[in-house]
């Protein structure tokens, strides 16, 4: 499996994008989630070279992400960024000349998806949600830390979060101590602080209404790990239940990275769906 990277521009913007598999297959757009030092493959590298002889994968730093455009100034609110972000993901399709695309977001990758998908219909099939926000429950402990990281940016509050992010933090092994001295490295840089602050200015993006929810007609897997600690699985609940074609699979001894801690399993699960075996 080889990950190919370029930069792609959109508008005044520029994405890092990576992708895996032929081309001529169909598309998946994947949609990292948010957090200090965040990007695509933190999220999805194993899983997009585990899938990549089914689909066209495709996986970008989001705007205000990784190596991808941070907006100077950013944008005033979080409402603001969550427009910004969708508009130019759907401008990086027409870049890269897909008409269509399934979409697979994890947390907030999954408010910007459904954002896209309401918004523009006809530019999205299938919809996976894995540990998606969007779904009105009060904020754990472990996601305002997330959130106010930047008020204690300590190695030891980035290693205190990224075991948040699982039900078993030895999954992560001698890793931890590289994905923490990784991401350290990106989270100090002035524009990555910046953009992470305005993700989650004055108001949280993408609350999303029964009303909005039953309009959707694409199929939808609602994913979540029984465990998730970051966003609980009462959200998983909401979307399985206000969506019209929509199910939910609970991997059970999973947290929010249900993806790294059960790659092969999560890979099957979503593979299967995107694809239209189940």
């Amino acid at each position: 499996m080889t990950i190919t990277t370029a930069d792609v521009p959109v508008g005044g913007h520029r994405f890092r994008v990576h992708e895996t598999g032929d081309p001529s297959r169909e598309a998946v757009l994947w949609l990292h989630g948010s957090g200090p030092g965040a990007t695509a493959l933190s999220n999805w590298e194993r899983v997009i070279g585990d899938l990549s002889g089914d689909l066209h994968n495709i996986a970008p730093d989001i705007i205000g992400f990784g190596d991808s455009s941070h907006p100077e100034p950013a944008p005033p609110t979080a409402a603001d960024f969550a427009r910004l972000r969708i508009d130019t993901l759907i401008g990086l399709l027409d870049e890269l000349g897909v008409r269509r695309a399934h979409l697979v977001g994890n947390s907030m990758g999954g408010i910007i998806g459904l954002g896209m998908a309401l918004q523009h219909p006809d530019r999205i099939g299938r919809i996976v949600l894995m540990g998606s926000g969007g779904a009105p429950v009060p904020p754990t402990e472990d996601l305002l830390k997330l959130i106010t990281y930047y008020d204690d940016p300590t190695v030891e509050a980035l290693a205190d979060l990224m075991r948040a992010m699982t039900h078993d933090p030895s999954v992560l092994g001698e890793s931890l101590e590289k994905i923490t001295e990784s991401r350290m490295e990106r989270i100090q840089r002035p524009e990555v602080r910046r953009s992470h602050l305005a993700t989650f200015a004055h108001n949280l993006p993408g609350l999303y209404e029964p009303e909005q929810l039953a309009t959707l007609r694409n199929p939808v897997l609602a994913v979540h790990g029984r465990e998730d600690k970051i966003m609980p699985l009462a959200a998983g609940h909401y979307f399985a239940e206000h969506i019209p074609d929509a199910q939910l699979y609970v991997m059970p001894n999973a947290g929010h990275w249900a993806q790294i801690e059960q790659p092969g399993r999560f890979a099957f699960v979503v593979g299967a769906f995107l694809t239209g075996r189940i």
